[in-house]
C-alpha cells in the first residue's frame, strides 16, 4: 500500500507538472500521463486475467495439457451443466421482467400520493442490504421444520420459517421451499426480484416525473386515463429507462452468486454459472473447467453491455 501511495504521487506530480508548463512539455506526453496510469492498470486488472482466464479454459483442470475446446463441449453436453445453463437463463429472463414490472407498477401507483416518500422507501430498503444478509433473511423465510405430531393429531414441533407458518395456520401440510425441484430455483429467483425491484421502482419513478406536464394534460384532453394513459403516455415516455433497467438488472443477474451459495451452496439442481465457477475452481481444483465457465459468463454479459450503450447513445441523440 505504501509503494501505491508513493507511486500515485509520483505520477501526479509529473502529470501536474507537465500541465503547469504546457510550453515546454509536448501535448502528446500530458495525454500520455493522464491516460496512462488508468490505461495501464485497466491492462494488468481486466485485461491481462482476462485473456489468462481465456487461455487456461483451453488446458485440462491442472493446466498442464492442451485439451482445446473438450472443456466447452463438457459444459454445454454434460446434463449438470445443462442445469445449470438453463437455470441461468431462468434467472436472466424471470428477474428482469419481474422486478421492473413491479417496479414500474409501484412507481405509478405511489407517484404524486401522500405516503410517496415512505412508500418508495420501504421498497427501496432491500437495495441497502447485501446480497448474503437478504439471503439469510428469505432462508429464515422458507425455513422448513420436520412435522411432529402427538396422538391426538396436534403439532408439536413449531415452523420458524414465515411461510410455512402462515401454511400451517392456513391448515395445511408446512412445505420445504429450498429441496423440492424444480421450483425452489424460482423461490431463490424470488429474493432477487425482491431486492432489485427498489432499483427499477426507484429509475423509473424519476423517468415518470420527467415526464412533460404538457403532454400529460394533451392526454388528458383527448379523454385519456388510467389504462390507456399508462399504456399510450407513460410506457413510451419511460421506454429508455425502461431499458436501461432491464438489462442492469440482467447483467446483475448473470453474475448472481450469493443467494445461490448462501441458500442452497447450488445443491438440489440451483446451481447458476457463477456458482458453478466458484465450485469447479475452488472446490473440484478443475482450473480448466472452471476458467471455460468464466469465459462462458463473459460472452453472456458482452451482448447486454453493447445493447445498453447503444440505447444511451440513442437516447442522448434524441435529447
Amino acid at each position: 500500500m505504501l509503494v501505491a501511495i508513493i507511486l500515485f504521487v509520483v505520477v501526479m506530480g509529473a502529470v501536474l507538472l507537465a500541465v503547469d508548463r504546457p510550453k515546454r512539455v509536448p501535448r502528446w506526453l500530458v495525454t500520455v500521463g493522464f491516460v496512462g496510469p488508468a490505461l495501464l492498470m485497466l491492462t494488468f486488472g481486466l485485461v491481462y486475467p482476462g485473456l489468462r482466464t481465456l487461455w487456461a479454459s483451453l488446458f485440462d483442470r491442472r493446466g498442464q495439457n492442451f485439451i482445446g475446446l473438450d472443456n466447452y463441449i463438457l459444459a454445454f453436453t454434460q446434463s449438470e451443466f445443462q442445469i445449470v445453463l438453463r437455470n441461468t437463463a431462468l434467472w436472466v429472463i424471470v428477474v428482469p421482467i419481474a422486478a421492473t414490472l413491479i417496479g414500474l407498477v409501484y412507481a405509478v401507483l405511489v407517484d404524486r400520493t401522500r405516503f410517496e416518500r415512505v412508500a418508495k422507501t420501504l421498497v427501496f430498503l432491500p437495495m441497502a442490504i447485501s446480497m448474503v444478509g437478504a439471503s439469510i433473511i428469505w432462508k429464515f423465510v422458507y425455513d422448513y421444520r420436520a412435522v411432529l405430531r402427538n396422538s391426538e393429531g396436534d403439532l408439536i414441533a413449531q415452523q420458524i420459517g414465515l411461510i410455512n407458518q402462515l401454511l400451517v395456520w392456513a391448515g395445511l401440510e408446512p412445505q420445504q421451499f429450498l429441496l423440492n425441484t424444480p421450483f425452489n430455483t424460482f423461490f431463490l429467483i424470488a429474493v432477487m426480484v425482491w431486492i432489485q425491484a427498489g432499483f427499477a421502482m426507484t429509475v423509473l419513478s424519476a423517468a415518470i416525473k420527467a415526464i412533460p406536464d404538457d403532454i400529460v394534460e394533451a392526454a388528458t384532453l383527448d379523454g385519456l386515463s388510467g389504462a390507456k394513459m399508462f399504456r399510450y403516455i407513460t410506457i413510451p415516455s419511460v421506454r429508455p429507462a425502461l431499458v436501461v433497467v432491464v438489462t442492469t438488472i440482467a447483467m446483475g443477474t448473470l453474475k448472481v452468486f450469493d443467494i445461490v451459495r448462501t441458500m442452497t451452496g447450488g445443491n438440489f439442481q440451483t446451481s447458476v454459472v457463477a456458482n458453478e465457477f466458484y465450485r469447479q475452481s475452488f472446490v473440484q481444483q478443475n482450473a480448466g473447467l472452471g476458467a471455460a465457465l468464466a469465459v462462458i459468463l463473459f460472452v453472456l454479459v458482452i451482448p447486454l453491455v453493447i445493447y445498453n450503450i447503444r440505447q444511451l447513445r440513442i437516447s442522448e441523440e434524441i435529447r
